[in-house]
């Protein structure tokens, strides 16, 4: 399987959680020079909403 974390020549939201057990874990890297990471189930939902108001798809908007 291909490397699916984000770079700044590959700008994107990457998460993973292989067991229901596992905590999940997330890094993300934006166009505009912006990342994270994040660790946990609590802090991951903290990151991909932050991101999807902030970053990544809402740099679009207008």
């Amino acid at each position: 399987m291909a490397d699916l974390t984000p770079t700044p020549d590959r700008p994107g939201l990457h998460v993973s959680k292989p067991s229901p057990s596992a905590p999940a874990t997330a890094s993300a890297v934006c166009h505009c020079g912006a990342s994270a990471t994040a660790t946990g189930d609590t802090q991951v939902r903290a990151l991909v909403e932050g991101w999807s108001a902030d970053h990544g798809p809402a740099h679009g908007r207008k």
